[in-house]
């Protein structure tokens, strides 16, 4: 039987995150895991009018392909991808991993390769996403995989899921609370916008940095499902100070935890970590814009009350900040280009606050504006 809340959350997908409608090239592309949502997603674009069009990967696809391709192969952007990122008016990327592991092994300057060819794709969705030619979507099906990475048990998971994207049996109308979402988060951004300078203090964080002429974006549920966060791209040379980040940062399979940084005039000067240090130095040498932020947000969504190791519900996280070390979203004004784009988040709950122009705009995980 088809479970409910599946239903609801392709009508968040298909008529709040993206307006499906009459006409409209829509890419599905997912791994053959996450297919009964893809059938509720194929059935309502069907009914709003729209082409539906579906990239399947199959489960262990990643595995063969880093234990098969060569140097052509890896530098190679799959055509079909290509098309659906560059020409079609929306794109809802689904991520059902059932090894959240399977990468662990293969080496980083592989998977580093592969990801420089395939960053031109998400170039392609930054561009168009800003100047609003692309309608994109980025969520996750609940696998076993990825409660066993939570610690929880697949049905628990699965509760906690839906109801962090507000999919579950509590909320009538999904579309509405997302809605919702959207007005009381503008009028926070409404208090922060057009301001310098950012504080940040707190027992794992000292930094300071500036937003002057930078856009923060209402992350409701329009990009990326669950949702809740504030976000923008400081100015590119302006990060100083230090954060010791409280939750593990994952990448391309990998966990870091135990991340500090260390900033002047913007740069990431010192790093350091309590696991897998030499694979954080190594990233974080990957270009010139891979030491400088790209992304200072504050999460929202208090329905995400754990650490998952899943970084679209752990940046999320009501009552912390997160930042991207390398590229930046055009939109917000960042400048700061790269080929990686990695969130590290530090929690804010306790005797923490930020500061906007020398007043207190957040206390202890709450806004107090």
């Amino acid at each position: 039987m088809t479970d409910l809340r599946l239903q609801k959350v392709a009508q968040i997908l298909v008529d709040h995150s993206t307006q499906v409608g009459n006409g409209d090239k829509v890419a599905i592309t997912a791994s053959t895991a996450a297919e009964p949502l893809v059938k509720a997603l194929y059935n309502q674009i069907l009914e709003r009018g729209g082409y539906p069009h579906v990239l399947f990967d199959f489960e262990g696809q990643d595995e063969v392909y880093f234990g098969k391709a060569d140097d052509h192969q890896l530098d190679f952007v799959p055509l079909f991808h290509k098309m659906a990122f560059e020409e079609f008016d929306v794109l809802i990327k689904i991520r059902a991993d059932t090894n959240t592991r399977a990468l662990a092994s293969i080496d980083p300057i592989r998977q580093a390769r592969r990801q420089k060819a395939m960053f031109s794709l998400i170039q392609s969705q930054l561009r168009r996403g800003a100047d609003k030619s692309l309608r994109w979507m980025s969520t996750l099906f609940p696998t076993n995989a990825y409660a066993m990475e939570a610690d929880m048990g697949f049905e628990d998971y699965k509760d906690f899921v839906f109801r962090a994207m507000h999919a579950d049996d509590e909320t009538p109308d999904p579309v509405a609370h997302w809605q919702g979402v959207k007005s009381e988060q503008q009028r926070i951004i409404d208090r922060i916008q057009g301001h310098d300078r950012v504080e940040i203090k707190g027992p794992n964080v000292d930094l300071s940095l500036s937003i002057k002429g930078r856009t923060f974006n209402n992350a409701c549920g329009v990009h990326n499902m669950p949702d809740g966060e504030i976000y923008t791209g400081p100015v590119e040379d302006s990060a100083n100070g230090w954060v010791h980040y409280t939750y593990p940062a994952m990448l391309q399979g990998r966990i870091v935890d135990g991340i500090k940084l260390e900033f002047d005039q913007g740069k990431v000067v010192n790093a350091s970590a309590t696991e897998n240090e030499q694979y954080l130095l190594k990233m974080i040498d990957t270009d010139a814009g891979s030491r400088y932020i790209g992304e200072f947000a504050i999460g929202t969504n208090f329905e995400i009350d754990r650490f998952t190791k899943s970084i679209l519900f752990d940046e999320k996280i009501g009552g912390t900040f997160h930042m991207a070390l390398g590229a930046g979203y055009p939109e917000t004004g960042s400048q700061n280009k790269s080929d990686i784009h990695w969130d590290m988040i530090c929690d804010l709950r306790q005797d923490s606050e930020i500061k906007v122009d020398g007043e207190v705009f957040y206390r202890n995980g709450e806004f107090v504006v």
